[in-house]
């Protein structure tokens, strides 16, 4: 069992930045590939990034592509995602998610264990 904490989002300008934090629960959580989703009102779940257990591979929507980074402290349990020069289109709500298999990064469906979300608000 992993229970996921997500922590730093926030209100900020477009072209700003955030640091979202996901801290996990459990001793196991170097053994749990990670992944990122987000949810606009009205919208469906999307993939946003996700990271391998090791921190070796990772993969990202084109929507964020160049503008986000994935990451991971094993020491710390903790998974970051690092998102630059936002947009007004990348507001919702963001949630980390844990999977001990998958068999597509991209599907909601593929991960185990979510966090509650946090709030992302890009003004313009």
């Amino acid at each position: 069992q992993v229970q996921l904490v997500e922590s730093g989002g926030g209100l900020v300008q477009a072209g700003g930045s955030l640091r979202l934090s996901c801290a996990a629960s459990g001793r196991t959580f170097s053994r749990y590939f990670m992944g990122w989703f987000r949810q606009a009102p009205g919208k469906e779940r999307e993939f946003v990034a996700h990271i391998s257990w090791s921190g070796g591979s990772t993969y990202y929507a084109d929507s964020v592509k160049g503008r986000s980074a994935i990451s991971r402290d094993n020491a710390r349990n903790t998974v970051y995602l690092q998102m630059n020069s936002l947009k007004p289109e990348d507001t919702a709500v963001y949630y980390c998610a844990a999977a001990q298999n998958v068999y597509s990064v991209y599907s909601p469906s593929s991960y185990d264990y979510w966090g509650q979300g946090t709030q992302v608000t890009v003004s313009s």
